[in-house]
């Protein structure tokens, strides 16, 4: 028997070394790293220019999104150079602590590390410094900014660069003082080269350079920095190192899918890279595709973990502001303190002047939430929406949405007395969502088709379901129909490549709790079918 030949090129598995982090600071040796790109200040100058020109900055990013591993490798970066001494204080813990644990705690932490610091460069002064530090308790900010005062006077040809991690975390009563000997400090010493407080960094989820506290921004004179996400490139590289370890490739497609639906969220790409690996193609060389990081986003969407937990409950302290970016065209407006707030906590974005959920996966993760609080839900048994053919019976499904309507009431349709369109949009999502959980189909909103954006695309085992929805304020449901219908027919249905859509209005004079019949609209080669949702106040 012939003997078949030996592919000498063929690649074997190999168990990884390292893993993808999900929590904590990233150490190269543990875990797959690469470096943030871009992190630059207005005026584009790098963290490591910003130190070397004295300046103080502030670093804000949301949760989990690189801040400290940054931090920390540009920490021992900047110690190659025996010019600086590099302070490390992290915040994190201190918000309830009193004035006076809160500065023995700042104390502790900056004075071992500074006389380790100097020790290791061979200060001349180390004795005097140590003799200093001995005698020098810090109980206030008075005692802080003194503590600087003297270094400047002992210490010669030394620059002390201290990063404050988690500044957030900063006892509030506290606040205002710390920033005003900070912002002191720089001042009186702007012009002086030689300087022991060279540079500071505060690193937090907040732009510290645009707080207000007692009507002034004490920290004005910081450069501020954002810490991007994660690029195309990054996310390409990071997989790399996991196939240099291991022979299992990650396919282009599926690199880029990953980056589109996480928009280089830094905990997002790592999760998924540990589900791709450990729980979808685990122990092989086989390729991940894009349809393995379709299969990996329903685990992610279906887990329960801190990331998530954390992100909804800041989503919910402003809720109406953010169900309204979810669902509509909101400007951004920078003076907003709601939209302040969700863009600190990650969760929206600034994209072309609208105000935007930040990545795909969050938006998906916080509408199932709100879905579920919505109780848009039936005991359902899917089998009974089933026509032949794997189609769903949209007319049952559409017909006991407005049901349930009628069960729940109208009153979340009325804001300042008028009809909220986007709280019908928002239930009758909810509604739908239900049939496709299971993982056999999506439902989507405000989907960019053809000439606009239509309001719902429901998608089961490959087949598409149109839907568009309307509030008549009025007394016209007859013109508010046509117009529906010309929408559809004009817009989508073509563009889809759908033979039928389904139009829903929710009818403010129609009191609710009656019952209509559906319309079958026949328009050319296509058909419509209407559903009046009756939301007239009893």
């Amino acid at each position: 028997m012939k003997k078949k030949p030996v592919n000498i090129n063929k690649k074997t598995y190999q168990k990884p070394k390292r893993f993808f982090e999900k929590s904590g600071i990233v150490d190269p040796e543990a875990s797959y790293y690469v470096p943030l790109e871009n992190v630059v200040n207005p005026d584009n100058q790098d963290i490591k220019t910003m130190v070397d020109r004295g300046r103080y900055f502030s670093i804000f990013a949301p949760r989990q999104s690189g801040k400290t591993t940054f931090l920390k490798h540009f920490f021992k970066e900047l110690h190659q150079d025996p010019t600086y001494a590099a302070i490390y204080l992290s915040f994190q813990k201190y918000n309830r602590l009193t004035k006076r644990r809160f500065y023995a705690q700042v104390q502790k932490k900056l004075y071992r590390q500074l006389i380790e610091r100097l020790t290791a460069v061979e200060c001349r002064k180390l004795d005097e410094i140590k003799s200093f530090l001995a005698h020098h308790d810090l109980i206030d900010h008075i005692s802080f900014g003194e503590l600087f005062e003297e270094l400047n006077r002992i210490i010669e040809f030394k620059k002390i660069v201290i990063f404050i991690d988690e500044f957030d975390g900063i006892p509030i009563h506290e606040l205002e003082n710390f920033l005003t000997t900070l912002r002191d400090l720089y001042l009186d010493y702007k012009e002086v080269k030689q300087k022991a407080l060279y540079s500071v960094g505060l690193v937090g989820i907040r732009n510290i350079t645009k707080l207000i506290v007692g009507g002034v921004s004490p920290f004005n004179i910081a450069d501020q920095v954002a810490l991007p996400p994660f690029t195309l490139k990054n996310v390409r590289d990071l997989y790399t190192q996991y196939t240099a370890e291991t022979n299992q490739p990650f396919t282009d497609e599926a690199v880029k899918k990953i980056y589109r639906q996480t928009r280089g969220q830094t905990w997002l790409v790592n999760r998924l890279g540990t589900i791709l690996t450990v729980n979808i193609k685990p122990g092989t060389t086989a390729p991940i595709h894009e349809q393995d990081v379709d299969k990996a986003i329903q685990v992610l969407l279906n887990e329960r973990n801190d990331h998530f937990d954390n992100l909804y409950e800041k989503a919910k302290l402003f809720k109406e502001t953010f169900i309204e970016i979810v669902f509509d065209h909101v400007e951004y407006n920078q003076y907003d303190e709601e939209q302040s707030w969700l863009m600190q906590y990650g969760l929206i974005k600034n994209i072309e002047g609208y105000a935007v959920v930040a990545n795909k996966i969050y938006k998906d993760i916080h509408v199932k939430a709100f879905f579920k609080e919505a109780r848009a839900y039936d005991d359902i048994s899917l089998e009974t929406y089933l026509l032949p053919g794997n189609r769903l019976d949209m007319n049952r499904i559409l017909l006991n949405f407005g049901r349930y309507i009628s069960r729940i009431g109208v009153k979340a349709f009325y804001a300042e007395e008028k009809p909220y369109e986007k709280t019908g949009q928002f239930l009758l999502t909810a509604w739908l969502y239900q049939f496709v959980n299971g993982g056999e189909g999506d439902v989507r909103d405000e989907v960019l088709s053809g000439l606009g954006r239509l309001d719902i695309m429901l998608t089961y085992k490959g087949k598409k379901y149109i839907i568009k929805t309307k509030v008549n304020r009025h007394d016209d449901v007859k013109g508010i129909i046509n117009e529906g219908i010309i929408q559809l027919t004009g817009k989508y249905l073509s563009t889809e490549e759908v033979e039928e859509g389904y139009l829903v209005v929710f009818d403010t004079g129609t009191p609710v709790g009656t019952v209509c019949t559906p319309q079958v609209h026949p328009a050319g080669n296509k058909q419509v079918t209407s559903f009046t949702i009756a939301i007239g106040k009893p």
